[in-house]
C-alpha cells in the first residue's frame, strides 16, 4: 500500500499537471467513445493496449468479460450497459476476452470450483461457449481447446449484449457498432472477431482501413 500512495502523490505532483487542461474539460462531463466490457484480471491495462486518455472508454469489469442475457433482474452489468448506451451514447461496444483467463480455465473446469459457488455460478455465463469447444474439439490439445474457449466465449457474450433492450435498439438505428477482440498477454496481439467469416482477425487487418486513416491523421507511417 505505501508504494500505492506514493503513486498517488507521484500522479499529483508529476503527471496531473501535464494534463491539468484534460482534467478540467474531463470536469464537465464525460463523452467516451466506445464500451469496453473486459475481465477483472490485473494483467489487463486497457488505456494502454488502447493507448487512449482518460475519458475515451467507459470501462466495465468482471470475472470472464460477461454480458449475462438481459432480465428483469437489475444487476451491475445490466445497469452499466443501459448507462453507457442510452445516456452517454456511446457509438462502439468493445468485449475483449484475454490469453491466460483463470475465468475460462474454470469454465472449462467447474468441478475445481466447489469452493467458489458464486464464481461457479457465474461462469454459468459461458456455458454454451464450453459445449461448443466440446463437441467441435473433443480431442484437441489443452492449448488448441483454450484459444477456441477464449474466442467462442467472447463470441457468445457478444450475442448476449443483443438481448439488451438499449442495446438492441440503437443496432436497429445503425449507430452503435459491436466489436469481439482476444487479447495476448505474452505477445501484446489483439486480434478481432469479424461476423461476416465467423473468424477472428488480427486488429491491424480487421480495421485496416480505419487504422491507416487514423495513423495517416496523427502524422505516422500507416
Amino acid at each position: 500500500m505505501p508504494r500505492f500512495a506514493a503513486g498517488v502523490v507521484k500522479f499529483q505532483s508529476e503527471v496531473f499537471p501535464e494534463k491539468k487542461e484534460l482534467f478540467e474539460k474531463l470536469s464537465h462531463g464525460q463523452s467516451p467513445e466506445a464500451l469496453f466490457i473486459t475481465c477483472s484480471d490485473s494483467r489487463i491495462e486497457t488505456a494502454m493496449i488502447t493507448q487512449t486518455d482518460p475519458g475515451e472508454l467507459f470501462i466495465c469489469r468482471n470475472a470472464g468479460n460477461i454480458v449475462p442475457p438481459h432480465t428483469e433482474h437489475t444487476g451491475g452489468m445490466t445497469a452499466s450497459i443501459e448507462f453507457a448506451v442510452s445516456a452517454l451514447n456511446i457509438p462502439h461496444i468493445v468485449i475483449c476476452g484475454h490469453t491466460e483467463c483463470g475465468a475460462m480455465k474454470g469454465a472449462m473446469n467447474p468441478e475445481g470450483l466447489d469452493s467458489l459457488p458464486h464464481v461457479r455460478q457465474w461462469l454459468g455465463y459461458s456455458k454454451a461457449a464450453v459445449d461448443i469447444v466440446n463437441h467441435l474439439a473433443p480431442d484437441a490439445d489443452d492449448e488448441t481447446r483454450m484459444k477456441m474457449l477464449l474466442e467462442q466465449n467472447v463470441v457468445l457474450q457478444l450475442q448476449h449484449l443483443k438481448t439488451h433492450p438499449a442495446v438492441a435498439v440503437r443496432l436497429a438505428k445503425g449507430d452503435l457498432a459491436l466489436h469481439g477482440w482476444v487479447y495476448d498477454i505474452k505477445s501484446g496481439e489483439v486480434v478481432a472477431y469479424d461476423e461476416a467469416s465467423g473468424k477472428f482477425e488480427p486488429v491491424a487487418e480487421r480495421y485496416a482501413a480505419e487504422v491507416a486513416k487514423h495513423l495517416g491523421h496523427s502524422g505516422c507511417a500507416a
